[in-house]
């Protein structure tokens, strides 16, 4: 009797289906620990807060979310926090970083004046 490759391949497959069912719960899970998590550790304005900055900056909400998750594991926040402790808390994060978004950009007049455009019309005046 011989045993066809394919019916091999199909078993492993289903087993793979199977672990990555798993993982998709487990972080289902872990994601409605952390928001459970969230809801009781920020007041209603806060929570609002936090899910527009999750929306506008998602890195930087995650981040946000992330230290916020830290800080009440070790026991760093005591009572739920209002929004303007989690601005403070968003500043803190904004500066650690280095605050990108007031990078400034210099913009270089002399060279913006001249384009591809303005070559032609100097050849047409000197031919």
């Amino acid at each position: 009797m011989e045993i066809d490759p394919s019916m091999l391949q199909g078993a492993g497959g289903g087993n793979a289906a199977q672990n990555a069912e798993k993982q998709k719960e487990a972080m289902a899970k872990q994601e409605e620990m952390k928001n459970s998590m969230l809801s009781s550790l920020l007041d209603q304005k806060a929570r609002a807060r936090l899910n527009t900055i999750l929306l506008a900056k998602p890195e930087k909400g995650a981040q946000l979310e992330g230290m916020l998750v830290n800080m009440a594991r070790s026991g760093q926040i005591q009572q739920r926090l209002t929004e303007p402790e989690l601005v403070g808390l968003l500043e803190r994060v904004s500066d650690s970083t280095g605050n990108r978004a007031t990078a400034k950009v210099k913009f270089d007049r002399r060279r913006a004046a001249m384009d591809s455009d303005d070559d032609e019309d100097y050849e047409s005046l000197l031919g």
